[in-house]
């Protein structure tokens, strides 16, 4: 039978009904994602570049905006979204809607969130799990939950290359990546190899983030450079890649994720502030652009000619 790893030992019946199963789940995530606009993958070469608190900012920036925001943690051995907002429900305690489905936790009015820690009894217990357990929850995340209609859905993956977010490239076909570095050479290099994974799963990337980039003083609220800056912006720049942003070390940014009140959270005013709501204001030109771009490709590709004619004068 197409599809079954069972080879000659395999019960036709069960066979069969695991492939329902997979195209009735694949419905399911076809239909919750021909919801969202705009799904953006925050991803890093390697760890400790501050990922998690540019996906949580991005997701908050956008929905103090007005935006419907969905939040996805797909860091399933290391979720923290869940603390850095704050959020304490538990899925034992949900209730399923007429549909099926699961209400994601929300945060204020615009902003849903999923996280693995959401679904865990005791959030400190360690998540063992090898790549097909991993790639089933990320499927169920997206097939399961009540997400609606979304202007945005931020998905925040664990560094590097892994499950992950292939799982995400293979089940989210029109995801783009925002990717996230520091300044520092070692941060480069691996940045450098997310982005070739993006090339080679044939996904789109919206841009680079620089974080890290500089200190903010709690005395005089100046930025000073402790590390060498602009690297994000060369390497952006060397691949061809909007720039998005620069984003300071502010030592409130750290203390409102240990605290469960992420930074934009606030109404605090400061360089890191700003530098977030840039970020946030070239996510949305960039995201508007992409889908244009988009939009006339498939036209060119449904026309007759090829996309060689004159539009106002065609008529294929």
């Amino acid at each position: 039978m197409a599809g079954c790893g069972g080879g000659s030992s395999c019960d036709s019946g069960s066979c069969g009904s695991v492939d329902a199963g997979i195209a009735q789940q694949d419905m399911a995530i076809s239909a919750s994602l021909g919801r969202i606009k705009n799904k953006l993958l925050v991803m890093s070469g390697k760890g400790g570049v501050g990922k998690s608190t540019v996906s949580v900012n991005l997701a908050l920036g956008l929905a103090n905006r007005g935006y419907k925001v969905g939040l996805m943690d797909v860091d399933l051995h290391g979720p923290d979204i869940c603390r850095m907002l704050n959020l304490t429900e538990r899925l034992m305690d949900a209730k399923i809607n007429k549909d099926g489905l699961l209400p994601p936790m929300m945060y204020g009015d615009n902003l849903k969130v999923i996280s693995l820690e959401y679904m865990m009894e005791n959030r400190d217990d360690p998540v063992i799990w090898r790549g097909p357990l991993k790639v089933q929850a990320i499927r169920q995340f997206i097939a399961d939950l009540d997400w609606g209609d979304l202007d945005y859905l931020i998905i925040d993956a664990p560094p590097g290359t892994g499950d992950e977010p292939l799982s995400v490239a293979q089940n989210i076909k029109d995801a783009r990546a925002i990717v996230v570095t520091t300044p520092q050479e070692v941060a480069l290099a691996d940045v450098r190899k997310s982005l070739n994974f993006c090339k080679h799963v044939k996904m789109d990337v919206v841009g680079m983030v620089e974080n890290m980039s500089g200190f903010v003083c709690p005395h005089c609220n100046n930025t000073v450079e402790i590390f060498k800056s602009g690297g994000g912006e060369k390497t952006a720049k060397d691949f061809g890649l909007n720039f998005l942003g620069k984003i300071p070390v502010d030592p409130k940014v750290v203390v409102g994720g240990d605290d469960g009140a992420p930074y934009l959270s606030s109404t605090s005013e400061s360089p890191a502030t700003q530098a977030f709501y840039q970020v946030v204001d070239n996510v949305e030109k960039v995201c508007a652009k992409q889908k244009v771009s988009l939009a006339m490709a498939e036209s060119a590709s449904s026309c007759g000619c090829g996309g060689s004619c004159n539009p106002d004068t065609c008529d294929c």
